[in-house]
């Protein structure tokens, strides 16, 4: 006797399925951080040949129009890719058979995973008209900003033309938003690599060689050769996320262009197109991006205030180094984990399930531990480490000018970023439209704290661009405080609780951190050289001790770490070839 398949009782949804997402999210990390090293490493090598061909005037300009560009991409989208992490991709289609015939042939129910994901399509086509409008504004302030402070900007070679470029280029990336909200709902993490690499060496190959050329047939292009690499790589992230993702849409009833969804609930849509209960959390997402975004850019404002054209550039240099870790391992972990959180915690109903919350309690304190592992690490051996490592990169010009004592404050500063950038992950994973309104106005909050903190160690202590790093540490560390209480809290009112003791590394590990420490500020003191290879070695030899009693210290929770990693990349794997046989 055959088995009847049981479907959900109607009105429910599928589960989100915890051991896939789990893999998925795993996975997803670590190809992550392989596109920020890959595009990382191609952008360096990039730059190293432009410096050989374009004045420093040139690079100048065109750092002002990638902001440009970052900027127009930032307003437009930010907000739509974190509020599609809450979005899950479960298929509950069987619970609705009996209304199929309520539903017009040119609409998608709502209620299953297609009409879910026709969703986020449709918003998708908001970002592109915000971009439109955010290049036109963005734009013109930019234009008129530089008429009044610099106007001798507006004389280089194809500048009116190459700001035009930027802008279109802009737009040009965003018409792939409703093909990249797909591939990241569904986690098809190799799609986004293979479009954001390509596109990456080809916006090198174009710009390098354009300004090759230009120089060597003495043609002045100006910046036009970077506007050149951008459109090129707009076009060719358009065509691989197209070429890639018609067929995903074809195979799930769900449209790449706007298509009506269908809704019992005559309020739940906006002119049967637009989620409201997602556009409304866009729009406080939105709001809280501004300040984001302001506070991020905030420092560069302040210290181009209050600090010499010398400080400037020691914190830049500083702040480009430090901000490796982050952009290169922090930012690929804290986009998957978002990710997960939010499909995971999803439930239409309102209430995950206790499961649920059970294993994004879990999930969320081995994170943390491993982060508060990852930066005793770091507080132990970075300060005396990263100036050497600067001194061997950036030579020791650069050192001597004091962005080696910058860097090693820097190295306080990480750790912080990194615990916040997890914290704020889950916060906006789960946090209601209410919730994020009252996050935004303590931000503005932390940002006023942050001017003022920053004003004193610049104007009263003369800190310069120390002073700057302790002033984002100060306000790292409020950010932090509140997003690990409201953790604490949305874990308690769902029946669970997170235990920050169980954060704490083990005592032996403290003890050698903080001996460690101090071994190295005594050896720097008092045993460098000045021989850079040499001092580098006799720090090494140090970290590796570190290293190797810290393995010992906490050798099994690291193990069960390494051991839940390879099994979850190798389901992963398995579930990628049995979806590749299905289709052959």
């Amino acid at each position: 006797m055959k088995s009847e398949k049981t479907s959900p009782p109607e009105g429910e949804e599928t589960p989100p399925n915890k051991d896939a997402l789990l893999s998925t999210s795993t996975a997803g990390g670590v190809l992550l951080i392989g596109i920020q090293s890959g595009s990382r490493a191609v952008t360096f090598v990039g730059n190293q040949i432009l410096l050989r061909y374009l004045s420093p005037e040139i690079l100048g300009i065109s750092t002002q129009l990638e902001v440009y560009s970052i900027s127009v991409l930032f307003f437009a989208r930010e907000s739509l890719r974190v509020a599609i992490q809450r979005q899950s991709d479960t298929n509950d289609e069987t619970a609705y058979r009996g209304e199929k015939k309520k539903i017009p042939h040119s609409h998608v129910d709502g209620r299953t995973a297609a009409g879910r994901t026709q969703a986020l399509v449709n918003l998708a086509y908001l970002s592109i008209n915000l971009g439109i409008i955010f290049a036109i504004f963005f734009a013109v302030l930019y234009h008129n900003g530089i008429r009044s402070s610099d106007p001798t900007i507006l004389q280089t070679p194809y500048f009116g033309n190459t700001l035009k470029i930027y802008g279109v280029a802009a737009v040009l990336e965003l018409l792939s938003e409703p093909c990249f909200v797909i591939v990241a709902q569904k986690s098809q993490i190799r799609i986004r690599g293979a479009a954001e690499v390509v596109g990456t060496l080809l916006r090198c190959l174009v710009t390098c060689g354009s300004a090759i050329w230009a120089s060597r047939n003495g043609k002045d292009l100006g910046i036009l050769p970077f506007a050149m690499g951008q459109t090129v790589y707009a076009v060719s992230l358009l065509a691989i996320y197209y070429g890639s993702v018609w067929r995903t849409a074809s195979a799930g009833h769900f449209s790449l262009f706007l298509k009506s969804i269908y809704s019992n609930d005559p309020e739940a849509y906006f002119l049967s197109y637009f989620s409201r209960p997602l556009l409304a959390l866009i729009g406080s997402l939105f709001t809280q991006g501004i300040l984001k975004h302001f506070l991020t850019q905030g420092d560069t404002f302040i210290i181009s205030t209050l600090a010499s054209a010398h400080a400037q550039g020691v914190y830049a240099l500083a702040a480009n180094y430090g901000g490796l870790v982050a952009r290169l391992v922090l930012q690929p972990i804290e986009e998957s984990s978002r990710t997960y959180f939010g499909q995971l915690l999803f439930s239409t109903s309102g209430a995950p399930s206790p499961s649920a919350i059970k294993e994004a309690c879990s999930h969320l304190q081995i994170l943390l531990r491993t982060y508060v592992l990852l930066s005793v690490g770091i507080l132990a051996v970075g300060p005396t480490l990263a100036p050497l490592l600067l001194k061997i990169v950036a030579g020791p010009q650069w050192t001597t000018a004091g962005a080696g004592d910058v860097l090693a404050t820097y190295c306080y500063y990480i750790p912080l970023l990194a615990i916040n950038g997890l914290s704020e992950a889950f916060v906006s994973s789960v946090a209601t439209e209410k919730e994020v309104n009252r996050q935004s106005l303590w931000m503005l909050a932390f940002s006023a704290g942050f001017a003022g903190a920053a004003f004193f160690f610049l104007g009263f202590l003369n800190m310069g661009a120390e002073g700057l790093v302790w002033a984002n540490v100060l306000n790292m560390v409020f950010r932090i405080a509140w997003s690990t209480r409201f953790a604490s809290f949305y874990m308690k009112r769902n029946g669970s609780r997170l235990v920050y003791e169980s954060l704490r590394p083990r005592g032996l590990t403290l003890a050698v951190a903080v001996g460690t420490w101090a071994a190295l500020r005594r050896l720097q003191t008092m045993h460098f050289c000045g021989d850079t290879f040499e001092d580098f070695l006799k720090t090494g030899v140090v970290a590796i001790v570190f290293v190797g009693i810290v393995a010992y210290s906490e050798y099994e929770f690291l193990l069960e770490r390494y051991n839940t990693f390879r099994v979850q990349l190798g389901r992963w794997w398995a579930d990628k070839a049995a979806k590749r046989n299905r289709t052959l």
